[in-house]
């Protein structure tokens, strides 16, 4: 499997063949999701919650995200892979233009992620310029839900969903090479997504968007503070883990294992020697 590139998933939008994306965290899930085929791999800052423990993606650093990212390139060779910027990793263009570099440098990155509109459209613009190609997100973006009202639907009303119309085309122009569209309606997604050269990747806005991304996570069931209203769960590995290690735990007390079967030994000749006459 040859690693796609950036003229590749646009290629991919003109023949109307879906992309497909999943985030990874580390090297064993970068490894699962290349052998599955994925096209494009995720490091998503939401690897705070989901692998950290945070409350919110907020509190994730450069130096978190660049040490997930290198170990997710390192598992997945022939994979597109995109990190995110974390919060506050892009409020200068000097900053922007550092952090960026040193995910694509040191992370092993192919891009880049960030969250915004049209306010963001010239960072993105000086990125791209930079040789740094950028993926943007929209809708619902959650770095800044607090200013959002929370984690909701975006676009609901004719206006909010006129200025996500206006933010697609934005990053666009700026020369952004994909876009998430978050919890969107699946009308205005759809709207986005024709009005568009470039692929939109979904993740609660329909079906009509040219790829989809999910957590790897949610998708896997492994994940149990809460479950938004687009995943879907392809399977429960958390009770599955949870039955085999208390299986584990109860052969260990027991002490049926570990057994003759997974124990190393000495021939008798060696075992007398060790032990001597008795």
């Amino acid at each position: 499997m040859m690693r796609k590139t950036v003229p590749d998933f646009e290629a991919m939008k003109q023949a109307g063949e879906k992309i497909s994306m999943l985030t990874a965290y580390d090297y064993p899930s970068a490894q699962i999701v290349e052998e599955a085929g994925v096209d494009m791999i995720l490091v998503g800052d939401s690897l705070g919650m989901v692998v950290l423990g945070y409350d919110s993606t907020v509190p994730v650093t450069m130096e978190e995200m660049i040490h997930h990212t290198k170990a997710v390139r390192r598992g997945a060779a022939q994979t597109f892979v995109v990190a995110d910027m974390p919060f506050m990793s892009y409020a200068t263009v000097e900053l922007a233009i550092h952090n960026a570099g040193r995910l694509i440098k040191e992370g092993g990155a192919d891009a880049v992620k960030v969250e915004g509109g049209i306010d963001i459209a010239p960072l993105v613009q000086t990125l791209t310029r930079a040789g740094i190609p950028v993926v943007g997100h929209i809708g619902l973006t959650p770095q800044t839900a607090s200013q959002l009202g929370g984690f909701k639907v975006q676009g609901k009303d004719i206006e909010s969903a006129n200025q996500l119309l206006k933010d697609g085309q934005a990053l666009e122009e700026a020369g952004a090479f994909s876009l998430v569209l978050e919890a969107i309606p699946r009308q205005v997604a759809e709207k986005i997504t024709k009005g568009l050269r470039i692929p939109t990747i979904g993740i609660g806005a329909g079906v009509d968007c040219d790829g989809q991304v999910l957590v790897y996570h949610d998708l896997l069931g492994l994940f149990k503070r809460f479950k938004p209203k687009f995943v879907k769960q392809y399977a429960e590995l958390r009770s599955v883990s949870i039955h085999s290690i208390q299986e584990y735990n109860k052969e260990v007390k027991s002490g049926y294992f570990p057994s003759e079967q997974h124990t190393f030994g000495l021939s008798d000749e060696l075992i007398q020697k060790l032990y001597g006459d008795k």
